[in-house]
């Protein structure tokens, strides 16, 4: 699992941290049942402060994303895989949007658009990788 924190977004670390898990979720690379990190090892992984993660973990939960287990930690609910593909549809499809009103209101042109959108993006590699916890261990 990969998690990337930028402090420069408005978007808040916590919030941050929960969408980059919801998104491991709905691309499977995290998978339900599956334990994620505690929250004293993400905090490390991540250099940030563990009431942090205990925040984004909080939020997953109340979505019913994670559950705690007794004796095991947090663990993927079993419909947060569907879920969670639902919610990052929603957010792309929103930032796109946007993209689009704000294109249309600079008078960007259907060519200088196409343009765009047939050029790859850049490719960025995150500067923090996360492993999902094992059990037992």
């Amino acid at each position: 699992m990969f998690i990337e924190i930028d402090p420069r977004l408005p978007q808040p670390i916590f919030d941050q941290v929960a969408m980059q898990i919801k998104f491991a979720i709905a691309a499977g690379t995290v998978r339900v049942n599956e334990m994620i990190p505690s929250v004293r090892d993400l905090s490390r992984q991540l250099a940030i402060n563990p009431n942090t993660v205990v925040r984004a973990y909080r939020l997953l939960q109340d979505e019913e994303i994670l559950v705690s287990r007794r004796g095991l930690g947090l663990v993927v609910t079993e419909h947060s895989q569907a879920e969670c593909q639902r919610q990052r549809r929603n957010f792309f499809k929103q930032r796109f949007q946007t993209f689009l009103e704000e294109a249309a209101r600079s008078r960007l042109s259907q060519d200088e658009l196409n343009e765009i959108l047939r050029t790859p993006p850049n490719t960025i590699v995150s500067p923090h990788t996360v492993t999902p916890a094992k059990a037992g261990v």
